[in-house]
């Protein structure tokens, strides 16, 4: 049984001090939520102050980014996975969308970022999804395999259990457009074949995969009544508290 996931990406929003009041007036909300993991990505000025909040709670803290280096060295701006671990983070988000699209990420970044996280015993949460021109043009299922099969590559079986994939049409995400649930799930589905494929089929069973691109309170029943859909990775609807609790708590 795969336990679903909630995830709330704040990308770049958020002082210190706004990050501390959002995690304290969410906390409560979802103290009863058992029926699913939350994690919450705030930036990384905020990470330790966060985590120290929610020492003791429900609620997960990930980094939005890591560098591709593990060791300490010459790499002025970047944040290693073992610094994120350092602050009593448990996961990363790596290859977002907008990484990939104004940042210059590839899939061999990715793979890169992945395998330093889990080097450092940090959950990697991987995103792939493909850009409008793409779907329209029938290359969904082509881009969504590449990116799967660069992000994944040479990873161990072992590997795949602290590993989750976050599906997320780019053309969904902050734009108010969302795949409905039969397509969302169509995309699931895919992507769990592809691991099949490329893993032991108890893996492909047991790798949640979310669905990112404009969830709201409004949408997430439908989409969390697909059969391969496992959670959601949430933008804009995790920046509030009631918002986002109102998704985790979707049951």
């Amino acid at each position: 049984m795969r336990k679903p996931v909630i995830a709330g990406n704040w990308k770049m929003y958020k002082l210190l001090g706004e990050a501390i009041d959002t995690v304290m007036e969410l906390k409560p909300l979802i103290i009863n939520s058992t029926h699913c993991e939350v994690v919450v990505a705030p930036v990384f000025t905020a990470l330790k102050s966060v985590c120290s909040r929610l020492e003791g709670s429900n609620i997960k803290i990930a980094a939005q980014n890591c560098a591709t280096e593990q060791k300490q060295g010459a790499h002025t701006c970047e944040v290693s996975a073992e610094m994120i671990k350092d602050t009593g983070a448990s996961h990363v988000i790596i290859g977002h969308s907008e990484r990939r699209q104004f940042f210059s990420e590839t899939d061999e970044t990715v793979n890169l970022k992945t395998k330093a996280c889990l080097e450092s015993g940090l959950t990697a949460i991987v995103c792939v999804g493909e850009m409008l021109d793409q779907r329209e043009s029938g290359k969904a299922e082509t881009v969504v395999a590449t990116q799967l099969a660069g992000a994944l590559d040479s990873l161990t079986v072992s590997d795949m259990k602290r590993i989750i994939i976050a599906y997320e049409p780019v053309w969904a995400i902050g734009t108010g457009k969302t795949a409905t649930p039969e397509q969302a799930q169509e995309m699931h589905a895919f992507i769990r074949r592809i691991l099949s494929e490329k893993q032991e089929s108890e893996v492909a069973g047991t790798v949640r995969i979310l669905y990112g691109g404009s969830v709201k309170p409004e949408n997430i029943k439908d989409l969390m009544t697909q059969m391969d859909i496992d959670g959601a990775l949430v933008g804009g609807a995790s920046l509030e508290a009631k918002s986002f609790a109102e998704i985790v708590n979707y049951k």
